[in-house]
């Protein structure tokens, strides 16, 4: 009776599981990189637009999509720009303002087709996706440029890596602005901003550079990879607030010295930092779906014929790690840690490390993932010898156990106390077997972060129909591989690559000893499935690393049964002694 309790309570258990999983995953981790098609109302800026951002983020509606197109073209199309060209970064700077508002990111297309076309970064104010940086001082008692000031740039002006631009403006008083522009080859924008005093008295300005964004594009965030304002202050990075909280309290001024702030995605960020001076960080809501970082220097004075300056360098690209590395030692301090690693940064970082340069070394990251795992199992190799032999050990004392469990079946406490005496006198630790599995857990978790966090994971192939390991498994059983028209929910969206994961984990439960209990040996029989259903979701890359081990699991096991015919034997006995009971006790339901 307790036995058909237990298990109409563990069925129970796993239906709410299964089911309750089906939110969980849509939360924290959304499939939806296909923008969601939604009914007009009344026209394209009414439609319907979901709240939830995706993974990746970006526009979230066909709606906004097509009217950032139509907003976009308009707004380049008005002239009065400098052109960016770069390796890194491609676009162009407004003169109306001196902002930089259109950039798009050469090296990564928007989704896996080849002619999706670049990652737009920054769009132009009043698009809905807009993003961009800007420059500027301000004061009382001077006339300053505004955002409707108009700069000037010479002739044929053009922001290349060898090609810097200079931006200028005067005022009637003698006060002369400029901004000069550099770019690296990669996503990094050197901005120097000088005051030049040829008035008759002195003036005092406060330099400042900003990035305003809206949260439209946003990628989700999720309590482990942070979407939203970020930034470094007295060298101690800062993943919030988020945006909602930001929403909430309006203005949030951090303390301490600014290293640099700005705001990010799981793939993208934006970024100011100061360059060898002192700066505030502050992050604001403007409203609307409409936020801003802020760095504003000290109050400087210039002299009449003197002339003041102070740089800022803005990041705007892809969190490639070893390239925030390399701009962390060129003085931005703390820029590696962009990337939400997390508190296990100290092993996740050395397990990229090895899968990248597998990677380098075979051309693909899915070969690099199954290499990885050979790796990490054959280091693993001798722990799993030892809770081999132990495993061993405790087939061998289970008839001594059996006869305590039966001797002590009415005192469960003394019943405990003498199986603990008997693994002190036969040497055995019940728990070395489970060794190798927890030493798992790190690794597991640590691709699993690499996955979602590691642009360099983005958009690779693995064969056939994994053309993205950082996503889903697109193919779905439940219909037909796509050629039933719907999509299963994700708790159903049972794809070759879980049901894989199923199989070889069913397997691998297969050739471990009998449970003691029924009701755990019945457990292990279901967990397979039930990891298969919770897995189903997650990128295509974990899913191969953990069908990788579980093969190399079972070849183990079965490597190490040869080494150790008498469990083998052991197991057939046990083997025939449940099927034996079993027909016993179909006969018996059979008689009565």
């Amino acid at each position: 009776m307790d036995n058909q309790r237990n298990i109409i309570l563990a069925v129970l258990l796993t239906a709410l599981v299964l089911f309750g999983w089906d939110a969980a995953v849509g939360y924290f981790y959304p499939q939806a990189d296909t923008p969601t098609k939604v009914e007009e109302q009344g026209g394209a800026d009414e439609a319907v637009s979901p709240t939830k951002p995706t993974r990746e983020g970006g526009l979230r509606t066909e709606s906004d999509i097509a009217l950032e197109r139509r907003d976009l073209k308009q707004a380049l199309a008005t002239g009065g720009r400098v052109p960016v060209q770069a390796p890194g970064l491609s676009g162009s700077i407004n003169l109306t303002g001196a902002v930089i508002d259109d950039l798009v990111i050469n090296r990564y297309r928007e989704t896996v087709e080849k002619d999706s076309g670049p990652v737009r970064i920054f769009s132009p104010q009043g698009t809905p996706a807009q993003q961009f940086a800007q420059f500027g001082w301000v004061g009382e008692g001077v006339a300053l440029p505004n955002a409707g000031t108009v700069w000037q740039a010479s002739e044929g002006a053009k922001l290349t890596p060898s090609t810097p631009v200079t931006l200028t403006w005067r005022n009637p008083t003698g006060q002369v602005f400029t901004i000069t522009l550099a770019i690296d080859e990669n996503y990094l924008i050197t901005a120097r901003q000088t005051l030049g005093n040829a008035g008759s008295g002195a003036v005092a300005v406060q330099p400042f550079a900003l990035i305003n964004r809206t949260d439209r594009t946003a990628s989700l965030d999720t309590w482990n990879v942070h979407s939203g304002p970020i930034g470094a202050f007295d060298g101690s990075v800062s993943f919030g607030p988020d945006y909602d909280d930001l929403t909430d309290d309006g203005t949030v001024a951090e303390p301490g010295r600014a290293n640099w702030a700005g705001f990010t995605d799981v793939y993208w960020m934006s970024a100011i930092a100061p360059v060898d001076a002192k700066a505030s960080g502050t992050f604001r809501s403007l409203g609307n779906n409409l936020f801003r970082a802020d760095l504003v220097y000290d109050t400087v004075v210039v002299q009449p014929r003197q002339q003041a300056s102070r740089t800022t360098r803005l990041f705007a690209g892809a969190k490639e790690h070893d390239l925030l590395d390399r701009y962390e030692e060129a003085g931005i301090t703390n820029f590696g840690l962009a990337i939400d690693w997390g508190w296990f940064r100290w092993f996740e970082k050395p397990i990229f490390w090895v899968l990248i340069s597998l990677f380098k070394l075979v051309g693909n990251f899915g070969v690099a993932i199954i290499l990885l795992t050979v790796l990490v199992r054959g280091i693993m190799f001798p722990i799993a010898q030892r809770g081999f032999a132990s495993m061993a050990a405790m087939r061998a004392i289970q008839p001594k156990m059996k006869a305590l469990q039966e001797r002590h079946k009415d005192d469960k406490q003394k019943q405990q106390q003498e199986i603990m005496k008997l693994y002190k006198e036969e040497g055995v630790n019940p728990l070395a077997g489970c060794l190798p599995m927890l030493l798992q857990i790190p690794v597991f978790f640590a691709l699993y972060k690499t996955l979602i966090l590691a642009i360099e994971m983005r958009h690779q192939p693995f064969v056939l129909w994994i053309k993205d390991l950082s996503a889903p498994d697109p193919l779905h059983i439940l219909n037909l591989f796509g050629l039933l028209p719907f999509d299963p929910p994700s708790f159903l969206g049972i794809g070759v690559l879980a049901l894989l994961l199923g199989i070889t984990m069913f397997l691998q439960f297969k050739l471990n000893p009998a449970q003691m209990d029924p009701m755990q040996q019945q457990m292990f029989m279901i967990m397979p499935w039930f990891m298969m259903f919770i897995m189903a979701p997650f990128a295509a890359g974990l899913l191969l690393y953990w069908i990788t081990s579980n093969l190399l699991t079972i070849a183990q096991q079965k490597y190490l049964y040869s080494r150790h015919p008498q469990l083998k034997a052991m197991a057939e006995k046990e083997a025939a002694d449940k099927k034996r009971a079993a027909e016993r006790d179909a006969a018996a339901k059979g008689g009565a």
